[in-house]
């Protein structure tokens, strides 16, 4: 190497190490043999109570989709008041109850909120869930 500058010296050797840091990097075993593990989980659909034939022809009625259920835990007082036979004062009642006591553990608890007998439990009982 005696007949080579100091300069070419430099960048023999920068290209030598970007080489071996290359040839390194390629050699590197993977970690794992599978780095990345996709798991695929499909719950089966919730199964939804058949409604009562009294509202439309699908039975369901037409303030709400087909199929759709509201939660009581969740909803504010117009979801509540789409439901049959709740009006904007049962909602409410409803509402409050629900800031007042927590969430409903089950459909059957509206029975104690003021106004909500067992024929209104009755009526909407296809319609709400807890969840």
């Amino acid at each position: 190497m005696s007949g080579i500058s100091r300069y070419e010296r430099v960048v023999l050797l920068l290209t030598l190490l970007f080489f071996l840091a290359t040839v390194g990097i390629l050699m590197r075993q993977p970690e794992s043999d599978s780095p990345y593990v996709v798991t695929i989980s499909q719950q089966p659909p919730a199964q939804i109570p058949k409604p009562p034939e009294q509202q439309k022809d699908d039975g369901w009625p037409d303030s709400l989709l087909p199929g759709e259920q509201i939660s009581i835990n969740t909803a504010d007082v117009l979801d509540l008041d789409r439901l049959p036979g709740i009006g904007p004062s049962k909602a409410q009642a409803i509402v409050d109850y629900r800031t007042q006591h927590g969430p409903f553990t089950s459909v059957d608890e509206l029975l104690l909120v003021s106004g909500i007998g067992p024929a209104t439990l009755e009526e909407i009982q296809y319609y709400v869930t807890v969840e």
